[in-house]
């Protein structure tokens, strides 16, 4: 989990704040410092670690301005179906569940919805056990992407 330095809009510029990085924005392709923001990895989540005080003009966030920040990545919660190697330590593919129940609460975390498609987790504790409306055996984790070179 090494640092990362990208910008971020002024308000959300907060030691110890978290945000998810969903995806480059269509509107920055003509930016000159866009390559800053989009450094970070689709889908991870990360929390701010530093502030640098040197505002930068933006033309989606805060009035027209951002900040330099580092970023460490931080290990997220995942919901998955738990069978016997889903264990602390243990290197898992997560795959979504493709659930159609739309009511259930943790759909969006099931169907990893603002993640990238079947990707790898390294599971770094199990959590509580979660009330599925489908009957499946699931629980919450908490866990690392693995970084695999194709």
């Amino acid at each position: 989990m090494t640092g990362k330095i990208t910008l971020i809009g002024l308000d959300q510029a907060v030691v110890g704040g978290t945000f998810r990085y969903v995806t480059p924005l269509q509107t920055c392709s003509e930016c000159k410092i866009k390559n800053v923001c989009f450094n970070l990895e689709q889908g991870k989540t990360y929390r701010i670690t530093e502030v640098r005080m040197k505002e930068q003009p933006c033309m989606v966030f805060n009035h027209g301005k951002v900040t330099a920040v580092s970023v460490e990545e931080i290990p997220e919660d995942f919901i998955m179906q738990y069978d016997r190697r889903v264990q602390e330590g243990s290197i898992t593919n997560l795959k979504s569940m493709k659930c159609d129940h739309i009511t259930c609460q943790f759909i969006e975390k099931c169907n990893l919805i603002h993640h990238r498609t079947d990707f790898r987790i390294k599971i770094s504790s199990i959590g509580q056990k979660v009330e599925c409306p489908k009957g499946y055996n699931m629980r919450r984790v908490k866990a690392s992407y693995v970084n695999e070179r194709r």
